[in-house]
């Protein structure tokens, strides 16, 4: 519009930042047009009036409609007609005193303009201060703007007065009744319908004649005028108000509501996760854009004129991209990041023209609007109003929000909040929730509404499942000299960390050198960190890929999977240690205490046993029954004994599950006598044949530490085993990571607390390389899994001299934890002396009146091992009767058997009985076909 200086040059304002001829200071001369309105043909947006019941769920009822409303991109919600909240800025002392900045937006060159390097050259008088969209990263100070240094570089909107909001009516009101001619027609009781200013709003960003300028107070954060709905601290103490202070409604609230991923933030992340406010007049827009991270958003009217919207769906948002570019291709070329600066709008004709679906948006006070993710939106006021919006995030977004970080990931665009923090800290909220319905019989809708996301097709699960892949992929192309850190707990927790290349934020992992500790980047730039070698880099995880993949189970609601990963605050991220090569248990730390050093004094308190504390006669018995091995390596054949040297980490970090550290740490308690350290590695399974005769190894298993019997809780033992708590022990067997080597594993079991035992199988040296579940079995077969995986990998690299492949059920997990040992099973069953695991003791006994009543037809010999301490020693019980066996129906039962060996399992049975009556080898032989006996016999 044109305006005629309204303040001469001399006299000053209160906005002495502002020119003279500025909208404040300047008289409108510019008209309505009515005979050129080109206001465009839009389909409306969907428009929901939810009951009161269905009002009082904010997140169930936008996830209800989404199936209906999502496709358009934008939709209306009018709430019932009894909720009408108090808007606080109306109260005299903000409207009257309170003052907001606000912005110069030219309407008229929303479209139509040139690109600044014309103007440059131009050599335009007119000069502006121009700036884009304020970052919302909350955490970091001073952060940067896209404004360039020139402020002719960018296309902006100028600076503009500080007004209150009674000063500001006042303006916006003489304004509109100006441009529109109402003063002349007060006879009529004539105003603008907001057609009509729809219709001349597009002809000026169509077809401009002249200059037209407003004001908008736009992006205004809480701390300006404060909130349109009451708040807690709100003065106003008036009982009524309540229901709205607490209302999920109240944008003051929405973000955080249960169900919304961003209630995981806990930075208050200003437009994000903290209302902004907009303070509109009259041809005020906001131009064509997208939600920061492609989240949700809700606007709410407070009061004023109608907002107008147009949406597009998130579907087809890169067609709209594609049109803009189309027909702005210099302002394009000159500025590639125009539609994330928020200062240009293209008609909805033009956008319908492109085929491009389009949908439009009447908003009233007092009713709000849904944009959905991806969604571009775009409008303008009608007039003086007054909005507030934030973001929220359900759960299905997360998988938009994925795209996002890609997406600002490819374009080198910094990010406003850690997507993988919010993502796992969901599936862990999610992980909690099903394990109080399906271990504590809980049931409440917010565990529920967890529930309803998981499965093995659920949303929430498909999200994590589609990141770990992502991540796999990323660690797998890594140089195979790069070492894998755990990542300290802490890693950005004050400063959010984020790459030096393209700003990816670093929550999952993080990849730096020794030479430039302060520099971080992601998996894929980690060799712009420097320019040193690839061996002298690490890059930090806060999660290994099985214990990623665990959770993947757990979501799918695996009942062992969630075991692993429930407990009041899941911490797989623990603090970082200087790892220790000297055998050790870790210190663990129960969920039921309040404290670490609470779960330390309790450690120190519990009446646990070591073999010191035995008897004289049982730990006489326990040493007698232990028969070291003379090679670590049974039958390992071209498989040598040689050591693999192992990278070992600067720092490792121990991962936690349930609040149990899961790395190896000293344990006060319970240690071996020297005497037995050195002498007792028992061999856990006699080596056997599967179906392609590949032979199985024999293991050698060293016990480290027996631990002590927990005597309440069925978890803590089997019919068949006890799991004593600390329990560890060493076996040999083919390096996960080189398989050509043999390399020592740890397996030890913790503490979970209510939820039993955990077992640990981890690979000495590398801490990181650990499986953990609710089953031993299961977590050797991780073990296999992996072994198998790194075997296919290398022979595809044409590596030469690897071990076949280990079949499924090559071992047994219960053995390579040592518990079909009959050493270990006598010192571990020492440890109970009061029979407190009943089951265990209860099948024992009958499993000997059933050996013993059997004795005529199994013409066998059984070493049957009793542990009572009230009971004599026994070293062997002989079952049957040596006379019912005779030299031909030896050779007869053997000859049978051995013409279905081949020649290595001949040997080996040759050598067991080659063996002395009280050697390893022979007891494991006899415990073997004992279980054979027993199994028949069920």
């Amino acid at each position: 519009m044109r305006m005629k200086d309204h303040t001469s040059k001399n006299e000053k304002n209160d906005d002495s930042h502002e020119t003279p001829g500025s909208p404040r200071n300047r008289k409108v001369s510019a008209r309505w047009s009515p005979s050129e309105s080109c206001k465009p043909i839009v389909d409306e947006a969907p428009i929901f009036y939810p009951t009161a019941e269905e009002f009082q769920d904010t997140i169930g009822y936008i996830s209800s409609i989404r199936s209906m409303a999502e496709a358009y991109g934008i939709c209306k919600i009018v709430p019932p007609q009894s909720w009408t909240p108090p808007c606080p800025l109306k109260d005299k002392k903000i409207w009257e005193k309170a003052k907001f900045s606000t912005r110069i937006q030219q309407v008229d060159l929303l479209q139509n303009r040139e690109p600044m390097r014309k103007k440059l050259q131009r050599k335009r008088k007119r000069r502006r201060q121009f700036f884009s969209k304020p970052r919302r990263r909350a955490r970091i100070e001073n952060s940067e703007s896209n404004t360039g240094s020139d402020p002719e570089e960018k296309f902006g909107f100028q600076t503009g007065s500080d007004f209150t909001l009674e000063e500001f009516e006042r303006f916006a009101d003489e304004f509109k009744l100006s441009y529109f001619d109402v003063k002349d027609r007060q006879e009529e009781k004539w105003f603008p319908s907001v057609e009509d200013i729809e219709g001349e709003y597009w002809r000026i960003i169509e077809q401009p004649t002249d200059e037209v300028e407003v004001y908008y107070g736009a992006d205004l954060e809480a701390g300006t005028l404060g909130s349109g709905f009451p708040k807690k601290s709100s003065l106003l103490t008036d009982s009524k108000i309540d229901r709205y202070v607490e209302s999920g409604w109240n944008l003051n609230n929405l973000s955080r509501l249960q169900g919304s991923v961003l209630s995981f933030e806990e930075c208050d992340i200003s437009g994000v996760v903290v209302p902004w406010l907009y303070i509109g007049m009259c041809f005020s827009s906001f131009c064509w854009h997208v939600e920061d991270h492609h989240l949700y958003s809700l606007n709410y009217l407070h009061w004023g004129d109608p907002k107008i919207w147009y949406g597009v769906p998130g579907s087809h948002a890169s067609e709209l991209e594609k049109a803009m570019r189309k027909h702005m291709p210099d302002l394009f070329e000159e500025q590639p990041d125009l539609l994330n600066q928020l200062v240009t709008q293209l008609s909805p004709s033009v956008v319908k023209s492109e085929g491009v679906p389009l949908y439009r948006v009447a908003q009233n006070s007092g009713e709000f609007v849904l944009t959905f993710p991806r969604a571009y939106h775009s409008g303008f006021n009608c007039g003086f109003n007054c909005a507030e919006a934030v973001n929220v995030a359900p759960v299905d977004w997360l998988q938009h929000g994925q795209s996002a970080v890609e997406l600002y990931s490819a374009q080198c665009r910094k990010t406003s909040i850690s997507h993988d923090k919010l993502l796992f800290a969901a599936a862990r909220k999610a992980v909690q929730a099903l394990s109080e319905i399906y271990f504590l019989n809980k049931e409440n809708p917010e565990n529920l509404r967890w529930k309803s996301v998981c499965g093995k097709n659920g949303i929430l699960t498909e999200a994590i499942k589609k990141r770990v892949l992502l991540e796999e992929k990323r660690i797998e192309h890594l140089p195979k000299v790069t070492r894998l850190e755990k990542m300290e707990r802490d890693f950005d927790s004050k400063t959010e960390k984020e790459c030096l290349s393209c700003f990816y934020d670093l929550h999952l992992s993080a990849a730096y050198c020794n030479c430039s500790s302060d520099k971080f980047a992601c998996i894929e730039h980690a060799n712009l960190i420097c320019g040193c070698d690839s061996d002298n880099r690490f890059v930090l995880v806060r999660y290994t890929i099985d214990e990623m993949n665990t959770l993947v189970k757990a979501l799918e609601e695996s009942m062992d999977a969630i075991k692993l990963w429930a407990s009041e605050d899941i911490q797989l991220n623990g603090n970082t240690n200087e790892y220790d090569k000297e055998d050790r248990v870790k210190d663990y730390v129960s969920e039921s205490t309040c404290s670490a050093s609470d779960s330390k004094k309790e450690h120190k308190n519990n009446s646990e046993m070591n073999l010191n504390e035995l008897s004289d006669e049982h730990r006489s018995k326990s040493q007698k029954n232990f028969a070291g091995c003379d090679n670590l390596i049974v039958n390992a054949g071209k498989f040598s004994e040689a050591k693999t040297e192992h990278l070992v980490p600067r720092n490792l970090g121990c991962s936690k599950l349930f609040g149990v550290d899961l790395c190896s740490s000293p344990l006060p308690n319970l240690q071996l006598n020297t005497s037995l350290k050195n002498e007792n590695m028992e061999y856990s399974e006699v080596s056997q044949l599967d179906s392609d005769a590949e032979p199985r190894l024999g293991f050698c298993v060293e016990p480290i530490n027996f631990g002590s019997v927990v005597g309440s809780g069925k978890l803590w033992c089997s019919k068949d085993v006890i799991f004593p708590k600390g329990y560890k022990s060493r076996v040999k067997f083919f390096d996960i990571c080189n398989p050509m080597n043999m390399s020592n594993y740890i397996s030890e079991i913790l503490d979970a607390g209510l939820l039993g035992p955990l077992f640990k199988v981890s690979l000495e040296g590398h801490p990181d390389k650990n499986f953990v579940d609710a089953s031993p079995e299961i977590c050797w077969e991780k073990v296999v899994e992996r072994l198998n995986k790194e075997i296919k990998r290398q022979r595809c690299l044409g590596e030469q001299g690897l071990p076949p492949l280990q079949p499924s059920g090559s071992i047994n997990g219960l053995s390579m934890f040592g518990f079909r040992s009959p050493s270990i099973i006598l010192a571990i069953e020492a440890l109970d002396p009061r029979h407190n695991c009943t089951e265990y003791w209860e099948n024992k006994l009958s499993t000997k009146k059933l050996l013993s009543t059997s004795t005529d037809s199994l013409g066998a010999e059984r070493v049957f091992m009793e542990t009572d301490l009230d009971a004599p020693e026994v070293d062997n019980l002989v079952v049957g009767s040596s006379d019912s066996l005779t030299n031909e129906k030896i050779r007869k039962v053997f000859r049978r058997l051995l013409n279905k060996a081949n020649t290595e399992e001949m040997e080996i049975v040759h050598k067991i009985l080659w063996e002395g009556s009280n050697s390893s080898l022979r007891r494991v032989a006899i415990d073997i076909v004992t279980e054979e006996i027993l199994k028949s016999h069920k």
